[in-house]
């Protein structure tokens, strides 16, 4: 098999792990505030060491992409947040399905604000995954109540959506220095958060649990996916990628051994429809 399929399935899979693994440790007690802070200070000391090991530099940011920097920072703050807050809130298989809305608000945002063009099939994919959104999204079908949880997680993909344009502007210095500076000053951030809201609580083993997590489906989940680009291109690579949210639904089942509503399999087709049109789009979105 081509290695660099390999490099993106194991991208692919790295960052999967993360909304099941993330729901244990919600369960053990870490609060959702230290836990979006250690995912992403694990990711950040973890690409530390390939940082280190470029010889070449690229220059500098610019004084116009500092508020780019800052913005990405705040922005990824304030989105593993409010997922974890909605992780705690919802099965994890659904918060993995949920997390496709990202394409739609990555995308919307680009259109509004910076005039990208969006192409016929990839509006097909938004208004696919948007309706599989409100079905995950719908937690009493006879009230049509949605779910509180679901609504943080939405939130979320809309911050990401934001930091993905941001990073837009940042895309031609190391992906791996990008990652650094987001997993540090963020994982730092959301942990003062913690401490400020009172949420900080003394828990050894799940915090070095949350390290390892962050840096493996964070970290390692970025590493392998550039090197992936380098055999396989853009495009291809965000197919395979693609498969991320179903694996985290397959290890949901397998960790929780949880029955979703009718209607989640429902939203799984047409989430797997919407993905494939997304991913088979030439556009790549940058996280």
């Amino acid at each position: 098999m081509n290695k660099y399929i390999v490099f993106a399935v194991l991208a692919a899979v790295f960052y999967a792990m993360s909304v099941p693994l993330s729901k244990i440790l919600l369960d053990r007690g870490l609060s959702s505030t230290m836990l979006a802070g250690f995912l992403y200070l694990g990711a950040g000391l973890g690409m530390t060491f390939f940082h280190l090991k470029k010889k070449d530099k690229k220059e500098a940011f610019s004084k116009r992409e500092i508020k780019y920097v800052v913005l990405m920072v705040v922005l990824d703050i304030l989105a593993p947040i409010s997922l974890m807050i909605g992780l705690k809130m919802n099965q994890p298989e659904t918060v993995s399905l949920l997390n496709n809305f990202e394409i739609v608000a990555t995308s919307l945002i680009a259109y509004f604000l910076f005039r990208e063009k969006i192409k016929p099939r990839l509006w097909v994919a938004l208004v696919i995954i948007t309706l599989a959104t409100v079905l995950l999204s719908i937690e009493d079908v006879n009230r049509l109540s949605f779910s509180f949880g679901s609504l943080f997680v939405i939130l979320a993909c809309i911050f990401w959506g934001l930091e993905n344009n941001c990073t837009r502007a940042l895309s031609h210095h190391y992906v791996q220095t990008i990652v650094l500076i987001k997993g540090i000053f963020s994982g730092i951030g959301a942990l003062l958060v913690a401490f400020l809201v009172r949420e900080w609580t003394w828990q050894a083993a799940e915090m070095g649990l949350a390290l390892i997590l962050g840096f493996v489906s964070y970290g390692l989940s970025v590493y392998f996916y550039v090197y992936a680009q380098r055999g396989l291109g853009a495009s291809r690579t965000s197919m395979y990628y693609a498969i991320a949210p179903f694996i985290g639904v397959v290890l949901s089942f397998i960790l929780f051994f949880e029955i979703p509503q009718p209607t989640f399999y429902i939203a799984l087709a047409l989430m797997a429809v919407g993905t494939y049109f997304a991913s088979t789009e030439s556009q790549k979105k940058i996280e």
